[in-house]
């Protein structure tokens, strides 16, 4: 059931990715084509798109060290204390890596 949660999650991160990547192009110079203020709002909005596939990358990060701790059999287990991690917190990310009481 995680491992199909988190394998969907990549999917989307990775499509989301390449449906952005003309967004994150360098934005343009040519002053004769494009206005000042339109030139830098393209440039602020290619700030914002970089940061987003930044977040991407490392949520995308997380994901796949989730599936490698199943594939190690430590899934589920936190990693500071070692207890399990209960259920109902992997159900809201499957990739959490600490439990209730380490979090705080």
């Amino acid at each position: 059931m995680y491992r199909s949660r988190i394998e969907a999650e990549i999917a989307e991160l990775r499509a989301l990715s390449d449906s952005s990547r003309q967004s994150r192009a360098p934005v343009t110079l040519d002053q004769q084509s494009v206005g000042r203020l339109s030139r830098m709002d393209a440039m602020q909005q290619q700030s914002m798109d970089l940061a987003k596939e930044e977040r991407r990358a490392q949520r995308l990060a997380i994901l796949a060290a989730a599936l490698k701790r199943m594939d190690e059999d430590e899934f589920g287990y936190c990693l500071r204390c070692g207890e399990e991690i209960p259920p109902a917190r992997l159900d809201v990310d499957p990739a959490v890596t600490l439990c209730v009481d380490c979090v705080g």
